[in-house]
């Protein structure tokens, strides 16, 4: 995987859609672009391979009146919210074929905003807490981060873009990912875990030497 970017450093964000610390690490890309001049392109990666189409029960990992986790916490500070309470993991395979159409659809549509899809995808599924595995929500949710739901819907139900999930799996692997969010710099440095921005910015400035 590749990102043709003259004069920009790119940024592949490897993730999934069911993965809160991903989320965390979206919102601190967010706070590095704002400074740094970035391409960004995601690749797929699944959590749990053995989630079924229509999801899988879950038990909640924490009681109303339990005490912030390190999760929230870090999300409250970079502004979201862990709503608790979840009682299924979604399969995230047809939020990463819309990612895929999404990044086809950008490139043709330059101004839309490349995290969008990802930003109002994970709000759904952890602010929310709405299954982020059915044709429906998807495309609601393209259609507001504003990809044509029409079209998006027509290459969900034909799984136009499959092959493409299979294919950045196959990278992410190939690479030695084995743990999300992970962040590859200039196609030669990566960084594993939602870090801060003293670690983004360190990276960015070994591959600048």
């Amino acid at each position: 995987m590749s990102i043709e970017a003259p004069g920009r450093t790119s940024l592949i964000i490897v993730s999934d859609f069911v993965c809160p610390w991903c989320y965390v690490g979206l919102r601190e890309v967010e706070t590095l672009m704002q400074r740094h001049d970035l391409a960004v392109r995601f690749a797929p990666y699944l959590l749990d391979p053995s989630t079924p189409p229509e999801g899988k029960p879950r038990k909640p990992q924490t009681s109303p009146d339990s005490p912030p986790s390190a999760l929230e916490l870090r999300g409250e500070s970079l502004g979201i919210t862990f709503s608790r309470g979840r009682t299924f993991t979604s399969n995230s395979m047809l939020a990463h074929q819309a990612q895929e159409f999404a990044a086809e659809y950008e490139e043709s549509h330059p101004g839309m905003d490349p995290l969008a899809f990802h930003r109002l995808m994970f709000k759904a599924y952890f602010t929310d807490l709405e299954d982020v595995g059915t044709i429906d929500t998807v495309v609601r949710i393209g259609g507001q981060a504003g990809l044509p739901e029409a079209e998006l819907r027509e290459a969900l139900e034909s799984r136009r873009c499959e092959q493409q999930v299979e294919d950045g799996l196959g990278w992410a692997r190939a690479v030695g990912v084995t743990a999300v969010p992970t962040f590859v710099f200039a196609e030669q440095l990566g960084v594993v875990g939602a870090q801060d921005q003293a670690v983004f910015e360190q990276a960015l400035a070994q591959v600048k030497r």
